[in-house]
């Protein structure tokens, strides 16, 4: 009695030069495909041009911003402990971190304001002298 076992291998399939090279540009991450579409524009302009263009086209140059980080943390932020004393404490510490930086983002807005008419003042200042000058 002859028993044929069959295995089956898992062999890797065979991708081609392009997506090997996507996957290792996407392993170093954006400064990787910056560089690249920068050396494609130094020595065969098409080539940089193209890389751009997929970069875009594939948001690659997009695709981990800021606020996407920022989101994930806040999410795992809220997310409760178990623990209500320090859920407690935690909830009021975000809610006054945030008052906080409301608040600094508006004072900003005032300085930039300010900063803004200060200089529109010294503008109409230096024609309103011009205009003297000439007469």
């Amino acid at each position: 009695m002859t028993t044929m076992s069959t295995t089956a291998t898992a062999q890797p399939r065979s991708e081609g030069w392009f997506s090997n090279s996507e996957r290792w540009l996407d392993e170093k991450g954006k400064g990787a495909w910056i560089a690249a579409m920068v050396l494609g524009f130094i020595f065969f302009w098409p080539v940089g041009l193209a890389l751009l263009f997929y970069m875009i086209w594939s948001k690659r140059m997009f695709n981990k911003s800021c606020s996407s980080r920022r989101m994930s943390t806040t999410m795992t932020t809220m997310r409760p402990t178990g623990n209500a004393a320090f859920d407690a404490y935690k909830s009021d510490t975000l809610r006054r971190l945030e008052d906080e930086q409301h608040n600094f983002e508006v004072f900003l807005e005032r300085l930039r304001e300010a900063k803004d008419k200060s200089e529109f003042d010294q503008f109409m200042d230096e024609r309103a002298k011009a205009a003297k000058t000439e007469d």
